[in-house]
């Protein structure tokens, strides 16, 4: 019984945290989705172009996470799933830059475990939070979203360029919609959370 409540005290923190920071799942949706427009609006950019663009938003997203989890850790108990996510996203960045001679389907298998790693990850961290919050749907939603992009990636590695172009482009339209959706349920789970906080007077 007491290894239950302490369970619950820990999601419920994880929630608290993520609703305190809703700004960073929209920004990195915003981000997402401007990544998408760029592949959507280009569609004569080469696939290598393409991927080291991915690097940088890869990048970009992984330091957001990790900004957001250093920023809060003294007031999280449980940090390895956005840490470890963060982390993933700058590593696979940092070496799309890096390796600069490696073929544009090295740099895909980068990217589809990246993406199956982090939509991994969103889905476990969507179990946990449905005990505390209704908005972990967009999470499993946009988790799910990136493990099937991943498989997608790792199926069709030989597909001609503008599948791959086209496929890339709309996975971060959909993965970006899905983060914005969390977002805005997670701002109204922080206004919720401030309101039960606020003290009540007897009349």
């Amino acid at each position: 019984m007491a290894e239950l409540v302490v369970e619950e005290v820990v999601v419920e923190d994880i929630a608290s945290t993520m609703a305190r920071y809703w700004w960073v799942f929209l920004l990195r949706g915003l981000l997402a989705i401007a990544f998408g427009v760029i592949a959507f609006t280009y569609p004569g950019i080469t696939l290598a172009v393409l991927v080291i663009f991915f690097g940088a938003y890869a990048l970009v997203d992984g330091a957001f996470i990790i900004g957001a989890t250093l920023a809060n850790w003294r007031h999280m108990e449980n940090h390895w799933l956005p840490m470890l996510q963060g982390i993933l996203g700058v590593f696979v960045g940092v070496l799309t830059f890096r390796l600069p001679a490696v073929t544009a389907l090295g740099l895909l298998i980068y990217i589809a475990a990246w993406s199956l790693a982090t939509g991994a990850l969103e889905i476990v961290a969507a179990i946990e939070l449905r005990k505390v919050m209704k908005g972990e749907l967009w999470l499993l939603l946009s988790g799910i979203c990136s493990v099937i992009f991943a498989f997608l990636l790792m199926l069709n590695p030989f597909a001609a360029a503008i599948g791959l172009l086209w496929l890339i482009a709309v996975w971060a339209v959909v993965f970006g919609v899905l983060l914005i959706g969390l977002s805005f349920k997670l701002l109204r789970h922080s206004g919720a959370l401030h309101q039960s906080q606020k003290p009540s007077f007897a009349t």
